[in-house]
């Protein structure tokens, strides 16, 4: 009898095993408070999605595209449970924001240069991705900036009104909490092409901090520092 008493106690707790629930962490949705503001927004693109214009879209195809990338975005947060991580396969070093989530508050939202085939560690917060002037994402229409004002703007050379256009502003590319963003370079285009939407595109000014000024070339001189796996 005693033989059979540590089987039985054996087999009691391979079943629990086999029959137990697993314990999940919470999902993305149950911490960030953008889950939220996407519900929101999702729910009024939803009513407004017979009448595009009081959404501020011009076309049914717009609304409806501005539909699934909430959609998307929803599903993601309430289906992961790590915050966003980036990885960097555009053959160069990318420029990404990224902080430590804290149940005592986030730390402050920080630059830092993420070296070609790494990904940022899973147990920050990628954010978003910093993109210099010149560099086009594919799907996304970036539009010129004004020009500035000077004094005596008046000219009648088209040469030098030429010249007085300025390129885009560098741009912060935002993704919503859990989104695992791959970035990548097509060698054809020479565009950057992301594997999701965006959350939201700003430019220098528009943040706080403003966005620095930085061209690809000062990114790929620095020595990568993001956190990674």
């Amino acid at each position: 009898m005693k033989i059979f008493k540590p089987i039985l106690v054996f087999l009691f707790l391979l079943v629990n095993l086999v029959i137990a629930q697993p314990s999940f962490a919470d999902p993305i949705a149950e911490k960030s408070p953008e889950y939220a503001q996407i519900t929101q927004q999702l729910n009024q693109l939803l009513q407004a999605r017979n009448n595009p214009s009081a959404a501020g879209y011009n076309t049914v195809e717009q609304i409806q595209k501005g539909i699934s990338d909430l959609q998307f975005q929803k599903y993601i947060m309430e289906t992961t449970e790590d915050w966003g991580v980036c990885r960097n396969e555009t053959g160069r070093t990318l420029a990404v924001y990224a902080h430590k989530p804290s149940k005592y508050g986030s730390s402050a939202n920080t630059l830092f240069y993420l070296g070609n085939g790494r990904k940022t560690d899973d147990e920050w917060d990628c954010d978003g991705i910093y993109l210099p002037s010149g560099v086009n994402v594919a799907g996304i229409s970036i539009p010129v900036t004004e020009n500035p004002v000077v004094e005596n703007p008046v000219t009648e050379n088209p040469v030098a009104e030429n010249q007085q256009q300025q390129p885009r502003q560098p741009l912060y590319v935002k993704i919503v909490d859990g989104t695992n963003l791959i970035v990548r370079s097509n060698p054809l285009t020479g565009e950057i092409e992301l594997n999701a939407p965006p959350a939201g595109v700003f430019s220098v000014g528009e943040l706080n901090p403003a966005v620095p000024y930085l061209s690809q070339a000062q990114i790929d001189a620095q020595v990568p520092n993001a956190p990674i796996d």
